[in-house]
């Protein structure tokens, strides 16, 4: 049985020996290494876009070096090439998008995934109607149930089906966490804003839209502690949940509960600040959404009323010192004046509030959160002979994720910064060609999910966005 749990797997060159010593030899190895494509081939990928094919040749063209160039070809069409499953039902697209190696559809994942995309939909009619697909998808999923983070494909056998929860057979998991209803909103918002579509602003996405209205105000927890639950018969502590299945105890102070981490490990502190930061910038997009384009007022006010209590909250009781550090937000906090001070590398992550939220990473708060995060106070930051960046809980101590040193140059302006996290994120592939979930720090060819397809496209956005701002460092 496969989950989010994967094993770790060591891996030796394509045709060769393991190599002694780990990723300390890598580079050395790679000096007379041929680059062949890992992509599919084309009459078994999943689905091609000629824009995408051709921003491919362009940028792989303006990087000089051969082994970056190969991991961008490898990596940013991952999750066209592999994951993603279109059809048209009653004449709408339809888009089913596994997460890689686990055939099932998280709802942030999903939007992770296509999202670097969404600026190539305006050349490409076929890539249009398959983000459209993704978004129709999403709202689905959404009716189907609010409180789930993963689907199957229709009704079908899940693994999880014996936890203790309103399990249904559309379900393949029902963790309840915060950014799987932002993830979608983003989505729809930004294929929006960049097409001008605003079809896929129908009846369905407009009753979705008031569940998740209405389930982000139940899980406030005002009055009571709301209908969702989760327990799971497991060894491992992070895959349950305390309190009979409710979490620890919060005051209601006006956040959100997320019993559940994008890492998909159980919260310690229900109110997790990066999720809450994200559902006030989600709010307001939907906001504007219902106004502008559904002429609904009523609900469009009651998200920018509950977007501007969950910013006062966080500001009142997220915030406060830590250390030498000066000002700086928890990750976790519960309302009664305990805080969490960590962070995951799973997004939203503390380091990724400006990459979700368009807050000035100037910002004082957020750049002393960020001196933290990349620091040795963070207990989930490793340093080791293959490089050093964020773990997390997910999957044990001295595990480094990608996505974190991806986001960690996505959320940079320091050409230094930038380019140490592609030389880190290039010498960490353990000769595969692709990003994984996480690696050892002191050997890269220990890692886990070989087929991790949002951590492919993120690195292959990375590239995107320096080609655009920075060119020079891809030279």
């Amino acid at each position: 049985m496969l989950n989010r749990r994967n094993f770790i797997k060591t891996t030796g060159l394509a045709g060769g020996a393991i190599i002694a010593g780990g990723a300390g030899s890598f580079a050395n190895t790679f000096s007379s290494y041929v680059y062949e494509s890992k992509r599919p081939a084309k009459k078994n990928r999943k689905f091609t876009s000629d824009a995408v094919e051709s921003t491919i040749k362009e940028i792989k063209a303006s990087i000089k070096d051969p082994e970056m160039g190969w991991l961008f070809e490898n990596c940013f069409p991952n999750t066209l090439d592999t994951t993603v499953n279109y059809s048209e039902i009653n004449g709408k697209p339809d888009t089913f998008v596994i997460t890689g190696d686990i055939n099932a559809m998280w709802l942030r994942d999903s939007s992770a995934q296509v999202w670097p995309y969404l600026p190539l939909a305006v050349k490409d009619a076929k890539l249009k109607k398959l983000l459209a697909g993704v978004i129709n998808r999403q709202v689905k999923c959404i009716l189907i149930d609010p409180y789930a983070n993963a689907f199957n494909n229709g009704p079908a056998e899940s693994p999880w089906k014996g936890d203790l929860t309103d399990m249904k057979p559309e379900l393949h998991e029902r963790k309840w966490e915060v950014d799987s209803l932002c993830y979608p909103i983003r989505l729809a918002y930004k294929y929006w804003k960049v097409t001008g579509d605003d079809t896929i602003f129908d009846t369905d996405w407009e009753n979705a839209m008031g569940l998740v209205l209405q389930t982000f105000r139940d899980q406030q927890r005002k009055k009571s502690r709301g209908p969702y639950k989760f327990q799971r018969v497991t060894g491992w502590q992070t895959d349950t949940v305390a309190g009979g299945g409710y979490g620890n105890p919060i005051q209601p102070v006006g956040m959100i509960c997320s019993i559940f981490r994008p890492s998909d490990d159980a919260t310690i502190y229900p109110f997790l600040i990066p999720s809450n930061l994200f559902a006030v910038t989600s709010l307001r997009q939907v906001a504007e959404i219902l106004l502008k384009v559904k002429g609904n007022t009523l609900m469009g006010k009651g998200c920018s009323d509950l977007a501007d209590e969950v910013e006062k909250a966080i500001n009142t009781y997220a915030i406060s010192e830590h250390l030498n550090l000066g000002k700086m937000y928890a990750f976790e906090v519960d309302g009664y004046g305990n805080s969490l001070y960590m962070d995951d590398a799973n997004v939203p992550s503390l380091l990724s509030i400006p990459y979700l939220t368009g807050m000035d990473p100037a910002n004082e708060v957020y750049a002393n959160t960020r001196k933290f995060v990349l620091s040795a106070s963070n207990p989930y930051y490793y340093k080791g002979n293959a490089g050093e960046g964020q773990g997390g809980p997910h999957s044990g101590v001295d595990m480094i994720w990608p996505l974190g040193i991806t986001m960690r140059a996505l959320t940079s302006k320091d050409p230094e910064e930038i380019k140490f996290c592609l030389a880190t994120l290039k010498s960490s592939h353990g000769n595969t060609g692709f990003m994984h979930e996480s690696f050892h720090k002191d050997d890269a060819f220990k890692f886990t999910r070989a087929w991790f397809a949002w951590a492919n496209t993120l690195f292959g956005e990375l590239i995107l966005k320096v080609h655009a701002e920075q060119p020079g460092l891809l030279a």
